[in-house]
């Protein structure tokens, strides 16, 4: 099988020695090129184009952003943002998102040889996601040995099953919750910057880094009738907003009485993300049931599957984004293999479906 080829562009020397180490351990991947900017960057690619870029955003003579829009227009490549986890860096890594990127992965300021141990996982893990990118879709959508793998946990280890559960009664309130991982962040902006401000409440997984989550919901806010911001413990589910779960936190569904909130927690990694999807899933079937409305997008792996199973069998409604619109089909295809998906349909039609669905016209 032909190795995935991997071009770094950043403009430490250091980062690129300790990334390219990374990859170079991994089994299945090859470090193509590693480069100090994009200007470099588009030289050695005239000898050989890469799978997946790694690319930094703020470089000298030319930025990173400039860099992906150029890669996007010209031959669009899967491209995974290495940023520094900082308020400032965030906002410009939304930007690159907004580009066309597929992921992030952050490095921090200090201590980059312990990246080397404590991150390698995410970072193969990200790259060998990128590489099975539906290149079509991105374009279409844009204006040594392995690190030992963590045993991977269900969402058991944060909200146990209960062994009564039992289906709950429709009621006026609804609630919609999204699941999706790579390819997400564009996927929902055109979901949510079509929804009218008569929405029911939306909560939402979307994997990404602590710090990152708040700059994507301000960014998405400025974009849509509905608000949307980054959940706060203990925030109320509302018509006409959408919660995002804080990367580095789960974000679960309660009800108190009529209303739903949503708590954020501390927990341990569930399919190996926090926030997980499957955590939020649970919670919504078990204090929503037939109440809600499931909806497993884009993404790598398979978090979210079994808890939108638990949703149906809970009652609730339950769509998956189709494998022609997905940049990556794997959340929802393993979703449908397990039964848990009612009804499979493109991106542009997912946002018809929360309004017919949930009764809202």
């Amino acid at each position: 099988m032909k190795p995935i080829d991997v071009m770094v562009v950043d403009d430490s020397a250091v980062v690129r020695k300790v990334v390219g180490a990374v990859l170079e351990s991994a089994p299945g991947i090859r470090l193509l090129h590693a480069v100090a900017d994009p200007l470099l960057a588009i030289e050695r690619m005239k000898q050989a184009w890469p799978d997946v870029i790694l690319l930094d955003v703020e470089m000298p003579r030319m930025d990173g952003i400039t860099f992906l829009r150029k890669i996007m227009a010209e031959r669009p490549t899967p491209v995974v943002i290495c940023s520094t986890l900082t308020e400032k860096g965030a906002e410009t890594t939304m930007a690159a998102l907004a580009a066309g990127a597929v992921s992030i992965i952050t490095k921090p300021k200090l201590g980059l040889k312990d990246f080397l141990s404590e991150s390698a996982e995410e970072l193969i893990a990200a790259v060998r996601a990128a590489s099975q990118v539906n290149v079509r879709r991105l374009a279409a959508r844009v204006p040594s040995a392995p690190a030992p793998v963590p045993a991977k946990l269900s969402a058991d280890a944060v909200l146990p099953a209960a062994a009564d559960a039992r289906p709950l009664l429709r009621t006026t309130e609804r609630v919609v919750a999204i699941g999706t991982s790579t390819g997400g962040t564009l996927a929902l902006e055109e979901v949510l910057t079509a929804l009218p401000r008569v929405t029911p409440g939306i909560v939402i997984v979307q994997h990404m880094p602590e710090k990152f989550t708040a700059a994507f919901a301000d960014r998405l806010n400025g974009l849509c009738q509905i608000e949307v911001r980054e959940a706060r413990h203990g925030d109320r589910v509302l018509p006409g907003r959408a919660l995002i779960a804080p990367g580095g936190k789960h974000m679960l569904l309660r009800r108190d009485g009529a209303n739903y909130h949503v708590d954020v927690i501390d927990g341990p990694l569930v399919n190996r993300h926090r926030p997980s999807v499957d955590v939020l899933f649970r919670s919504v079937a078990r204090h929503a049931g037939a109440n809600a409305l499931g909806i497993i997008m884009t993404g790598m792996g398979d978090d979210g599957a079994a808890g939108l199973l638990e949703m149906r069998k809970a009652g609730a409604r339950t769509v998956a984004q189709d494998e022609e619109s997905c940049v990556v089909y794997g959340m929802p295809k393993e979703a449908v293999k397990r039964g848990g998906v009612e009804k499979s349909v493109p991106l542009k039609a997912i946002d018809r479906e929360i309004l017919q669905q949930l009764g809202v016209r």
